[in-house]
């Protein structure tokens, strides 16, 4: 019989519709502000006295506590406005010391029998949200720079284990030159040195006393270094990022030499820049002997006090990449320091190192990589010009009185705020080379708010325009695509919060187009049907016709669009990456509700019964 579907299929629409409903509530509940308290080692609680002593501050404060949680480690704190948030958490953090990590956040209202169905409301982007965004220059040069002074240590090693003497190591861009007393010493490091380190372009310069060797990087090695970099500093991004206790953030790769670090909801910008830029390291070296070569030396400051200065070896023992894990505690004194744990190999590089060096002194060096804008006159005009220096302190200078393993701690930090981000820093990698702010912008919740409001009003104002001009255009069938156009909103909005996926502005526009060609759709079959009706076919005849001609011109054009949608996915960056997921999702969803939920409510309609004629 035609324009009758088996009772399976009604049941499968009507249970996919349901569906979508279900998983699209959890967007009705908005997030509640909330002050997150946690160890700043992870290990950290708070006890019961602490959280009542808490409770009791914010009351007397006439602070409103809406809700208070107690999941693992953390303590989840709800407010019903952002005013007692801010508050909240400065009170908070003046309570408590420097052992917990008292930070912002927007925690999820959805009800507990939603949770339990894993519904939970789509992610908001940065333009909606709010929050901060960075974009950050990776200092390629620095890169090779510093690869290059690993390659001159390891080289140093080599020729002395072999005895051969040098004088000198000069490294200039991807140039690294040794220095020798003669050419026969350095003809024998070039035969020992090519065999090991195949990444370089060998040049012998100069005869006699004072020949040279010099070492450039070839073009492939250049570029592996840079692509490793850049790779290293993001993964290195991420995991501070992950400290921070950010929800949804997005760290990803731009262009060549950049990476866009996004951090929704962020309020604390300032404490989030320090972080994510921070670019201190450690070296762990040994003082030089007074008869040590001057060409194996070199002199540092000590961080804390600038007038004095001590010789260390440059040959590095370890640097910060091989700590493994790193908590901040205090000594017998109350000093803070930091406790490190190493990793198998850097386990193995101290102990030989230390085990053979006992009674000398080990310093711990702390480098850090900064920036500073000077104005400069260029072509007659003002220009800042951005400088970028790196700054190198001795912060412990001990000595070895025994071998050291893969455990110890670092003494010497000027305050508990230093110790605690220094731990925090080798916990999550060091950089593989420096990187600097090009660009940092912060949209505040309110922005967010209002171009939430101004989405949502434009999705209001375009579904008003639609239904009058179906209503109006094709009476009870308008009635049926409108219908079906609510339940196409309704899909939509439940796939994105499915699958994890980010509702930012161009996301909104997105939706708003699909709804237009949703209707587009349900305008072709309609007037498909009545062409049917005026070539003199029955009704029953009509409505069938009518899906079955319209259906190839409406897959074909839904399906073009589709296919551009996953281009501007694979090849676009952010803004553009929203515009084509809500898009995609969206001419699935068009497709569904216009072929197959408008037929099978038209089926129940009109299918099977004596009908005269049609309103539309």
């Amino acid at each position: 019989m035609l324009n009758r579907y088996p009772l399976w299929k009604y049941l499968l629409v009507l249970a996919i519709l349901l569906a979508g409903l279900v998983y699209s509530l959890p967007n009705l509940f908005p997030e509640d502000p909330a002050v997150q308290i946690s160890g700043a080692r992870g290990d950290t609680t708070l006890d019961e006295s602490q959280i009542e002593r808490i409770r009791e501050s914010l009351n007397s404060a006439g602070i409103d506590i809406e809700s208070l949680e107690t999941e693992q480690n953390n303590v989840l704190i709800r407010f019903a406005t952002p005013d007692d948030q801010i508050s909240a958490r400065d009170r908070i953090s003046a309570m408590l010391d420097e052992d917990y990590v008292v930070a912002l956040n927007l925690a999820e209202s959805t009800p507990e029998w939603l949770q339990s169905l894993s519904a939970s409301p789509m992610t908001l982007g940065l333009d909606l949200r709010g929050g901060v965004h960075f974009l950050l220059e990776v200092d390629m040069e620095a890169a090779v720079t510093q690869r290059l002074e690993v390659n001159a240590s390891a080289m140093r090693e080599i020729l002395r284990d072999e005895r051969i003497r040098y004088r000198d190591t000069e490294i200039d861009e991807r140039t690294l030159t040794l220095t020798f007393t003669d050419a026969q010493d350095r003809d024998a490091a070039r035969t020992l040195i090519s065999r090991e380190f195949p990444d370089f372009q060998y040049a012998n310069e100069g005869d006699g006393r004072g020949a040279q060797l010099a070492m450039t990087l070839t073009d492939q090695s250049v570029s592996e270094i840079q692509d490793y970099a850049i790779n290293q500093n993001l993964t290195t991004l991420r995991n501070r990022v992950n400290e921070l206790g950010v929800a949804e953030p997005l760290v990803q790769r731009q262009g060549p030499d950049r990476i866009v670090v996004e951090l929704p909801g962020v309020q604390d910008t300032v404490a989030a820049k320090r972080v994510v830029g921070a670019t201190a390291n450690l070296e762990f070296r040994l003082e030089a002997r007074p008869d040590a070569p001057s060409a194996e030396t070199e002199p540092f400051p000590f961080r804390n006090d600038a007038s004095r200065s001590t010789d260390l070896m440059r040959d590095v023992i370890i640097t910060g990449d091989s700590v493994s894990s790193a908590s901040r505690s205090f000594d017998e004194n109350g000093r803070p320091q930091v406790n490190i744990n190493l990793d198998g190999t850097g386990g193995t590089l101290m102990n030989r190192a230390t085990r053979t060096n006992i009674g000398r002194n080990m310093a711990v060096l702390f480098i850090e990589h900064k920036t500073r804008d000077a104005i400069e006159m260029v072509d007659g005009e003002e220009t800042t010009v951005r400088d970028t220096y790196t700054e190198r302190g001795i912060i412990s200078l001990a000595t070895i009185q025994s071998a050291l393993g893969n455990s110890f701690r670092i003494t010497g930090l000027e305050s508990p705020t230093e110790a605690a981000e220094l731990a925090l820093l080798l916990r999550s990698g060091s950089l593989a080379a420096p990187i600097y702010f090009v660009q940092e912008r912060t949209i505040g919740p309110s922005l967010g708010a209002e171009n939430i409001e101004r989405g949502i009003m434009s999705v209001q104002v375009g579904l008003l325009l639609v239904v009058l001009f179906m209503l109006i255009r094709y009476k009870v069938f308008g009635i049926i695509a409108n219908v079906a156009l609510a339940l196409n909103l309704t899909l939509v909005v439940a796939a994105m919060s499915l699958l994890g996926a980010t509702l930012t502005l161009p996301g909104i526009a997105g939706i708003v187009l699909t709804l237009g060609m949703a209707v587009d759709a349900n305008v072709l079959i309609f007037e498909r049907i009545r062409e049917e009706l005026r070539g003199g076919l029955s009704v029953q005849q009509a409505i069938h016709a009518g899906y079955e001609r319209a259906f190839t011109s409406i897959v074909d054009a839904n399906i073009t669009t589709l296919l551009v949608a996953v281009i501007l996915f694979s090849i676009g960056t952010g803004p553009v990456k929203g515009f084509a997921v809500t898009l995609s999702l969206g001419i699935i969803s068009s497709l569904f509700t216009a072929l197959v939920v408008t037929r099978a409510m038209v089926n129940l309609t009109y299918g099977g019964k004596p009908v005269k004629k049609l309103s539309i």
